[in-house]
């Protein structure tokens, strides 16, 4: 009897460490395959000033207009302010953008906020009735699909009514069906944030690749090593790596692929 009541005290111990320290675990298990490089490598933009021995901030040209959002807008799935930020900066220098997956519009609206006056912004989302027309692959993560649905309750956006949605162009419609033919090499910055299943992350991706031009910047929202969420996303840029120059801004959830001019 005493033996097994130490089992039971065993097990319990290792079912609580487990659940408070769930994510450090799978880290062990799930290795990253991609490099880790710093932010300043995707642009000069990003350059600092050395202040002292321990202290290096921004130039003006990296100080960018953003907000935060309140809890009382139940919004889930958002950058964290760092990521904004390095958006918000590419946004500065890109004159075309486009990006796979509104949700509430708060990337674009940063985009928007600091891109230059005659930039265009075209984001891709889902409509409420679109959902209906969803359809689940196999191989699909089950958790991102249910996200998708939940993300996909906008009619509208954090941009709505600004002087800066002149800008943007709204195109409510399945990334699956939609046609990148007409936007081949035509982007400066491309942000993929939609859908997290395999094969729409495969679908954006490839599309992207066909949409950027020369030096423009494809950008990769919540490679989170462990995440079930994001297990599809890890799981096809850790695929697509091998052959194409992608690496992960350190601090960050995002991965950036840059086209070479």
């Amino acid at each position: 009897m005493k033996n097994f009541f130490l089992l039971i005290l065993i097990i319990s111990n290792f079912i609580f460490i487990f659940i408070h320290f769930k994510k450090k675990i799978k880290n062990i298990f799930y290795k990253k395959k991609i490099i880790e490089t710093d932010v300043n490598e995707i642009h000069n933009i990003f350059e600092t000033v050395k202040i002292d021995e321990i202290i290096q901030a921004p130039k003006k040209k990296a100080i960018i207009k953003t907000f935060s959002i309140s809890a009382e807008n139940k919004i889930v799935g958002m950058t964290s302010d760092y990521e904004a930020w390095i958006i918000g900066c590419i946004s500065k220098v890109s004159k075309n953008i486009f990006e796979f997956g509104t949700c509430s519009g708060k990337t674009t609206y940063i985009m928007a906020l600091n891109s230059s006056i005659d930039s265009k912004i075209i984001t891709l989302t889902l409509g409420p009735s679109d959902v209906e027309d969803l359809r689940i692959d196999n191989a699909d993560n089950k958790v991102s699909y249910r996200n998708i649905i939940n993300e996909s309750i906008y009619k509208k956006f954090l941009f709505s009514g600004s002087e800066e949605e002149n800008k943007i162009e709204v195109i409510f419609k399945n990334s699956l069906k939609f046609d990148e033919k007409n936007y081949e090499k035509a982007f400066d910055l491309i942000f993929i944030d939609g859908g997290h299943t395999y094969s729409i992350v495969k679908n954006d991706s490839e599309k992207a690749f066909k949409m950027i031009r020369k030096n423009g910047i494809i950008l990769w929202h919540d490679y989170n090593v462990g995440k079930t969420s994001s297990k599809d996303v890890v799981k096809y840029i850790n695929k697509v790596s091998v052959n194409r120059k992608i690496k992960k801004i350190k601090n960050t959830s995002l991965c950036f692929y840059k086209e070479e001019g």
